[in-house]
C-alpha cells in the first residue's frame, strides 16, 4: 500500500537568536538559549533550533591550545609540502581516522566520527584566542540530545541539529550540515508515497536535517554573532541520530 503526501508544508520562519554572549567552557548552554529566546520574544515549545557547532565545542571545553601541541613526523612533513603549520595539522591527524586527499594546502580527512570533510573541522576562526584551535564535539549527537532534553517541556518539545560549514565534492562554497540532531527525524523517507504524475517513489529520502542546517546558515554569518536559529513552522516527526541515519556506510559509498 503506498503513503499519499497530500498536505502542502506549511510556511517556515527563521528567527536569529542575536546578541548572543560569548560561550565559555562550562558554560550553562540551556540557559544562554533560554535567555536569547526571551530576548527574542519567542517561546522555544515547538521550534526546532539549529545550534552552530563552534559554542557547543566551547562550551564542551573542545580547545586545544597550538603553544601546548608537539608535532610528529608527519605533521611536519605535510605541513612542510603544503605550506601548513605544522601544529595545526598535528592537531588535524589527531582528530581523523584517516587523510582522505591532500593537495593545493588542503587537508580532507575522515574524522572519528565518520564525517569526511577538511581539516577534520579543526577551526581557528572565532577562537577564544589566537593560537587556539577548536575541535569538533566528541559526540555531536549526544550534545543535541542533552540540549533537546534541557530545553523540551510539557508545552513542546525543542528539537535540536547541530550545524557546521563543510565544502562539497565538484562545487565551489560552503554549506552548512547537520552534524548532530535530537527530537526529529534527520532524514524523511517518502519511499512509497506517489508524486503529482501518480508514480511511486522509490529512492526519494530529503536529509531534513541537513536541509535545515544549509537554511539556517543563510543567517549564521561568522561575521554576525549568531550562533543558534530557531525555525517555527516545521511538521516535526521522527527522533534520530545524524550518525545512524545520514552517514552512509563504506560498503554502499561509491565514492570509497
Amino acid at each position: 500500500m503506498t503513503k499519499t503526501l497530500d498536505a502542502l508544508p506549511n510556511p517556515l520562519r527563521l528567527i536569529p537568536l542575536a546578541d548572543f554572549p560569548e560561550v565559555e567552557p562550562g558554560a550553562d548552554l540551556p540557559g544562554l538559549v533560554r535567555n536569547a529566546a526571551t530576548r527574542a520574544g519567542i517561546d522555544l515549545a515547538g521550534m526546532v533550533l539549529v545550534v552552530c557547532q563552534k559554542i557547543i565545542s566551547k562550551a564542551e571545553g573542545r580547545l586545544v591550545s597550538l603553544s601546548e601541541v608537539a608535532p610528529s613526523a608527519e605533521a611536519r612533513e605535510i605541513a612542510g609540502a603544503h605550506g601548513r603549520d605544522p601544529r595545526q595539522v598535528e592537531v588535524v591527524l589527531r582528530e581523523s581516522r584517516r587523510i582522505v586527499r591532500r593537495g593545493n594546502g588542503v587537508l580532507i580527512t575522515e574524522t572519528h566520527h565518520g564525517f569526511v570533510c577538511a581539516n577534520a573541522g579543526v577551526d581557528l576562526s572565532n577562537a577564544p584566542g589566537p593560537e587556539v584551535a577548536i575541535l569538533l564535539p566528541e559526540d555531536p549527537d549526544a550534545s543535541a540530545r542533552r540540549l533537546f532534553e534541557a530545553l523540551s517541556s510539557e508545552r513542546g518539545t525543542t528539537p535540536i541539529v547541530i550545524s557546521d560549514t563543510f565544502g562539497r565534492p565538484w562545487r565551489e562554497g560552503l554549506v552548512d550540515v547537520a552534524l548532530g540532531s535530537a527530537g526529529l527525524a534527520p532524514i524523511r523517507d517518502d519511499r512509497g508515497s506517489r508524486d503529482r504524475a501518480g508514480r511511486e517513489l522509490l529512492v526519494t529520502q530529503p536529509a531534513t536535517a541537513d536541509q535545515l542546517a544549509a537554511a539556517a546558515g543563510l543567517l549564521m554569518w561568522k561575521s554576525a554573532g549568531i550562533p543558534v536559529v530557531a525555525i517555527e513552522g516545521l511538521l516535526i516527526e521522527g527522533d534520530g541520530t545524524v550518525r545512524e541515519a545520514l552517514l552512509r556506510e563504506a560498503s554502499t559509498d561509491l565514492f570509497r
